[in-house]
């Protein structure tokens, strides 16, 4: 797959580059500007592909300052003192069996941990128009649907590799490795911090 991006991506600079020659030998030929239309045709042929990498970076960095971060509302233990014998009870259910609702960028995966508690995962195109994705992440109360912890994180473009395989629904935008930020600056650490809380709440019959 890789290679046959790499040919996609040769052959197209090597059409701009037959085009943008066309239009210098065109502007020589008509007494016309040959910088101003060699110029003029290349910043076509860039935003053929590339008009969405500007209001892709300016939108994945404005969802990530104003909603990406990490929340504690309530510890284990204020969960067990609001709960008193619950936790004694719960034993965690092996590999976390899950249901989805929706579709492969639009959807809401829950994960039983154990009788009462859920990991919900939330995931959502920003835009119609460029592929920025809102990443939610919750530990929550099955009981009453409180939400104990949340992750909120944003990607940008598809990634490659075994994880991050793109959607059919991606079409071209596939292609586009220079649109691809998997997370907020910090967003790792964030999600580590989750995943310890995460693993608290689901092993709490242990």
């Amino acid at each position: 797959m890789g290679f046959v991006i790499l040919l996609i991506i040769g052959a197209y600079l090597l059409i701009s580059a037959g085009v943008v020659a066309g239009a210098i030998l065109y502007a020589q030929k008509h007494g016309k500007s040959a910088i101003r239309w060699g110029a003029s045709a290349a910043l076509v042929m860039f935003l053929i592909p590339g008009w969405d990498w500007i209001p892709t970076v300016v939108a994945h960095k404005y969802y990530c300052e104003k909603e990406a971060g990490f929340w504690v509302y309530k510890t284990l233990d204020q969960w067990k003192a609001e709960n008193p014998g619950v936790m004694e009870t719960l034993v965690a259910n092996k590999d976390a069996p899950s249901t989805r609702d929706g579709d492969d960028t639009n959807f809401t995966d829950t994960y039983l941990l154990n009788p009462r508690i859920n990991k919900v995962v939330q995931e959502h195109r920003v835009s119609s128009v460029i592929h920025v994705f809102r990443h939610e992440q919750d530990v929550v109360d099955a009981k009453n649907n409180l939400v104990m912890a949340r992750y909120v994180d944003f990607r940008a473009g598809y990634p490659s590799g075994v994880a991050g395989i793109a959607p059919r629904s991606a079409g071209l935008a596939a292609l586009k490795f220079w649109l691809v930020n998997r997370n907020c600056a910090g967003g790792e650490n964030n999600y580590g911090e989750f995943l310890q809380i995460k693993r608290t709440f689901q092993g709490v019959g242990k």
